[in-house]
């Protein structure tokens, strides 16, 4: 099992063999905090055999590291390793099973997952009596700072206090202590020797400590119901998955818990910061994760998803399209049918679009465009008929308009019409090169009536009437063609 910190290998290592104990399963741990001997003895052993569950850090991944019969390749915390460890776990995973564990994966590995590169499980249902975590963008004000801590201190919590400046970390410890001389303060970070780092880890896990002035250390996996709030310095400065990362350090309990982003002015934060912190603020419902990470998809981009960059937009083609192609290729590689999809040009005088009177919202009107343009059946278009309906009220006009336009899409794309075009009277339809055979082509001129056939393979019919009768009419004939039936009606004449 590979996990990136130290101090969450140890939790895993406590958590196994106290789940482990009554059964014959040999569980070790590697990290720093295991002196040369002891390392060395690990991994003999590990060679040969005699450990079942290996826990570690990067040293995991080092070279000296043998395995006799690796079976199964846990990853926790995905989202903190990078290409360079990712290139080296792909050896080792080329025939292994392999699971990464993450509550916000990084874009490239979100992005992998929604293509279909990669299998995804969400558990969405949190542990029993657990609590949404209240989060509050603040200055940094020493009142609202200290009144925080000591509110938690006051009904038997303890508080992160997250800097992830190294160099300046005593100042801040410092400065805090100032503010709260009543209470225990300490320091954690990992460039503290192993032994002490791990002594102020367990002095805070018993509770000896009051508040932990430290880095993103206790970024990864923690588990300390006790406590319960946590103060973010420079929240800023963070990516959205950290944050979410660090706030849930605490709400592990059936406690109210809070979340205090210490920040400077708006108008100090760029673009995609205001964006960031407006995300963690929005999506603060347990389990949330995974719509947090999508939305770090948007904010980011998906990134190069066979190259080195984890996120970044995909700009020569587009993201849609970009997708559409990995798709398919995914498709075919999987030797699953793939057939070209036609997306019909539709130019009809109706009114098609979702007023904004009848969906306040912008972002639910862009999610209901989507799902209408990823239709490919009547059945599916009926049932989001049938939502606006129930969540919105009755369909005005235009909203018909949409799904009638979607439903024509649907039938134009079964026919083979790349293109429908009303204007000046006619009905044309542009054919694709395989919509119709040659023959099949030519008894439906002959059937209908005033159909004509230009060089370049657009089918006009005058529209007399109503526009919809010609259409009809049009995909009567065009039926009959694909299927023979005009041929057997000219046999029966």
């Amino acid at each position: 099992m590979l996990v990136p910190t130290t101090v969450l290998a140890e939790q895993h290592y406590r958590t196994f063999k106290s789940r482990f104990d009554r059964y014959p399963v040999v569980v070790e741990v590697l990290s720093r905090f295991k002196s040369p001997a002891e390392q060395r003895r690990i991994l003999r052993d590990l060679e040969m055999g005699k450990v079942d569950v290996i826990i570690g850090t990067h040293r995991l991944l080092q070279r000296d590291v043998a395995f006799r019969d690796l079976g199964l390749l846990i990853v926790d915390e995905e989202q903190r390793f990078g290409v360079a460890h990712k290139e080296r776990l792909k050896e080792l995973r080329k025939t292994v099973d392999c699971l990464t564990l993450t509550a916000t994966p990084i874009p490239r590995t979100l992005q992998m997952a929604l293509v279909g590169l990669r299998e995804m499980s969400l558990i969405n249902t949190p542990p029993p009596d657990r609590q949404a975590i209240k989060t509050r963008l603040i200055p940094f004000d020493p009142r609202l700072i200290r009144e925080a801590i000591l509110r938690e201190v006051k009904r038997g919590g303890q508080v992160f206090f997250v800097h992830n400046q190294v160099a300046d970390i005593e100042a801040v410890a410092k400065k805090v202590r100032e503010m709260v001389p009543e209470v225990s303060v300490e320091v954690a970070h990992g460039q503290m020797r192993g032994r002490r780092l791990e002594e102020v880890m367990m002095r805070f896990v018993r509770g000896e400590v009051d508040v932990l002035v430290c880095t993103t250390i206790i970024e990864s996996g923690l588990d300390i119901p006790n406590a319960n709030t946590i103060i973010i310095n420079r929240a800023e400065r963070f990516g959205l998955a950290d944050l979410y990362q660090l706030r849930g350090r605490v709400g592990r309990s059936s406690r109210r818990a809070y979340a205090y982003l210490i920040v400077p002015s708006p108008q100090e934060l760029t673009r995609d910061a205001r964006k960031r912190l407006r995300a963690l603020q929005e999506l603060s419902d347990l389990g949330s994760g995974f719509r947090l990470a999508m939305r770090d998809l948007e904010i980011r981009g998906a990134g190069t998803l066979f190259g080195h960059r984890q996120s970044g937009h995909i700009a020569d083609v587009g993201l849609e399209l970009y997708n559409t192609m990995l798709e398919e290729a995914i498709r075919e590689l999987k030797g699953e049918v793939t057939t070209e999809r036609i997306t019909p040009e539709i130019h009809i005088p109706i009114e098609a679009y979702i007023p904004p009177d009848y969906i306040e919202d912008e972002a639910q009107r862009l999610l209901f465009y989507k799902r209408l343009s990823m239709v490919e059946d009547e059945t599916s278009l009926e049932d989001i008929a049938e939502e606006l309906r129930d969540r919105y009220g009755a369909l005005p006009p235009q909203v018909e308009g949409l799904l009638e336009v979607i439903s024509i899409k649907l039938r134009l794309q079964r026919l083979g019409i790349t293109r429908l075009d009303i204007r000046d009277g006619e009905l044309r339809a542009k054919l694709s090169p395989t919509a119709v055979e040659p023959e099949g082509l030519v008894r439906a001129l002959k059937q209908g009536r005033d159909l004509r056939l230009t060089p370049s393979m657009e089918l006009i019919l005058p529209v007399k009437g109503q526009w919809q009768g010609a259409l009809r009419e049009l995909e009567d004939l065009l039926k009959g063609a694909q299927s023979g039936d005009i041929m057997a009606q000219e046999e029966t004449a």
